[in-house]
């Protein structure tokens, strides 16, 4: 099962997503392979924000792979499921979903069952809280993909 964790920019709370995740899934060997994307292009290249991989190194999470990248027609296609980090995201990449869309969308919080948006921390901070957040959301969503569980 192929899953495309989604932010804005993908330097910050969507990578952080992909690497606790892939971890995550890791320890508990799940066949589950996760990417991570942006609905803006702006960081296209760019590796995570220093303060993501600080805050996600501090946990025992390694982002340095990573890169970001803008969502594209195709991963709705090539992923089953695609959970964005908040409503905004959410709603921009089902207005950009093509005709042949099959990937079930969702945020993240509520298919984890917290509900909410994961807080953007890129102006504000709280790298560490995201973090945490991000864990606690991803026990419960591989909870769920160990089950087979997509909507």
């Amino acid at each position: 099962m192929n899953v495309l964790l989604l932010c804005l920019g993908n330097i910050c709370r969507s990578p952080t997503a992909h690497g606790v995740m892939r971890s995550m899934a890791a320890h508990r060997e799940l066949s589950l392979r996760f990417d991570s994307a942006g609905t803006g292009g702006w960081h296209v290249g760019a590796p995570p924000d220093p303060r993501a991989l600080s805050a996600a190194y501090k946990r025992g999470y390694d982002l340095s792979d990573l890169r970001a990248r803008q969502l594209s027609w195709a991963d709705f296609t090539r992923f089953e499921l695609i959970l964005a980090m908040d409503a905004r995201n959410l709603a921009d990449a089902r207005a950009s979903s093509p005709p042949d869309a099959t990937a079930a969308t969702a945020r993240f919080l509520d298919f984890a069952g917290i509900g909410g948006d994961v807080p953007d921390p890129y102006l504000v901070g709280g790298f560490d809280e995201v973090v945490t957040l991000i864990e606690r959301a991803s026990t419960a969503a591989l909870d769920r993909l160990s089950n087979g569980d997509l909507r």
